[in-house]
């Protein structure tokens, strides 16, 4: 499956728009939606996982890597999608999870952790040392976090079952407190070419000076801005007519292309253009989770209007639960007193994610399905929350009507990523 993405770098890199959405989401459904869009469209899709997410200890969901690649291979089983269109990444693999520490136990926890991703099957390796551990600056030098990262390569080729199918992506784009910064326009600034040329050099060197300069072809992805990006509660679009002009960084580098973190929200329009500039990896995951708490609501708004509901609203069971444990939250939205409501449940940054696994989140949702159970809801009903084309694909799914609404908004949401011509299908079914 790493061939595809060799294929996507070297398709872009030749002048073809083309890209593959990679999925940073560990939400069931969100990946049921996922995965089944990429099957009926035909198309290959990256599932990524985050260190704080996923590592040895457990991360915030509790699974190990390879429990990761478990847990998603069993939802495709179910869900009728085949395996071999799913490619598996670690992104922001580095000492993140652990920065609190000295520099050597953090980054002893992070060389355990991509050994774990490597060897679960992980091929889409993150290379990502940035920030600094205890007593060190909040973000480091390129020759420091090249060094790092290029000991992280090197353990995750001794772990890898094929150490020949793993591609590294190095580089990121951590914005400075407070979030990334407006210019006079309203724009993000995008990365500039010095600082995307310097990243290369930096990491160029240091994969040399460890013995690496076989695997520096393995490096095919550089984590930039492209100047897309959203706050809690503002899109911030890409302008479709400036090119950054940071593909010249990469003329040394034929088989690596540029990868975009944040483009969520972004209009249809954006990702073409986004591969055109050279963006080849496009990184989603919050606009998902916040497409399902969309359309949750909504059917517990219709759930209200029609008289069906047997206990408090689903966004008042939420407020309840996020106000019981705010770690998720708190230093995340700030504003005067009506604000953070608001953002605790619409901020774009979909904070509330993270509570959907509590126990208390998943009673509210299940009763919300129990009450909406075998209730007629015909389309008059449902179009002033969902689509015509959201409504007729619920209506053809083997879930109840109000789960399959909720899985097709996620689609949606989606959607706009496979843009690829039908020559960039996942191969021919065995």
């Amino acid at each position: 499956m790493t061939d595809i993405l060799r294929q996507i770098i070297a398709a872009n890199r030749a002048g073809r728009p083309v890209a593959i959405p990679s999925v940073c989401t560990a939400h069931p459904q969100a990946l049921e939606a996922s995965l089944t869009l990429a099957e009926a469209l035909d198309q290959p899709v990256v599932i990524e996982a985050t260190s704080n997410q996923v590592n040895q200890d457990g991360g915030y969901t509790g699974l190990t890597p390879a429990d990761f690649i478990g847990f998603v291979t069993d939802i495709a089983d179910n869900s009728g999608v085949r395996r071999d269109r799913i490619l598996f990444g670690g992104d922001h693999l580095g000492p993140q999870a652990w920065r609190k520490l000295p520099t050597d136990q953090a980054m002893a926890k992070a060389h355990r952790m991509v050994a774990d991703y490597s060897a679960a099957g992980f091929t889409k390796i993150h290379l990502d040392c940035s920030e600094g551990c205890a007593g060190e600056p909040a973000q480091l030098a390129d020759a420091t976090t090249a060094t790092r990262s290029a000991a992280l390569a090197a353990t995750a080729l001794a772990a890898a079952p094929d150490p020949a199918a793993l591609i590294f992506v190095i580089g990121t784009e951590v914005p400075p407190p407070g979030g990334a910064r407006a210019d006079d326009h309203g724009d993000i600034a995008p990365t500039t070419l010095a600082s995307a040329s310097a990243t290369l050099a930096a990491h160029d060197d240091a994969f040399r000076a460890a013995g690496l300069a076989h695997a520096l072809p393995q490096i095919g992805g550089l984590v930039v801005q492209p100047g897309v990006e959203f706050s809690p509660m503002e899109v911030h679009p890409l302008p479709l007519a400036r090119d950054p002009g940071l593909l010249a960084a990469l003329q040394d580098w034929p088989g690596l292309c540029l990868e975009a973190h944040s483009t969520d929200y972004q209009h249809p329009e954006v990702y073409p253009r986004l591969a055109e500039l050279g963006f080849a990896f496009q990184k989603v995951g919050p606009a998902l989770t916040f497409a399902w708490r969309e359309a949750l609501y909504a059917l517990d708004t219709l759930r209200g209007q029609a008289g069906w509901s047997t206990g408090p609203t689903l966004a008042d069971e939420m407020e309840t639960v996020m106000l019981a444990d705010p770690a998720h939250w708190q230093a995340h939205y700030r504003g005067d007193s009506a604000a953070p409501r608001l953002e605790r449940h619409f901020g774009l940054a979909d904070r509330i994610r993270y509570y959907w696994p509590q126990t208390r989140a998943r009673a509210a949702v299940a009763r919300l399905f129990v009450d909406l159970d075998g209730k007629a809801l015909p389309d008059p009903v449902l179009h002033g929350h969902f689509s015509e084309a959201e409504i007729a694909s619920a209506r053809q799914s083997p879930h109840s009507l109000p789960q399959a609404l909720a899985i097709a908004r996620v689609q949606t949401a989606l959607r706009p990523y496979f843009f690829n011509p039908a020559a960039f299908n996942s191969g021919p079914r065995p």
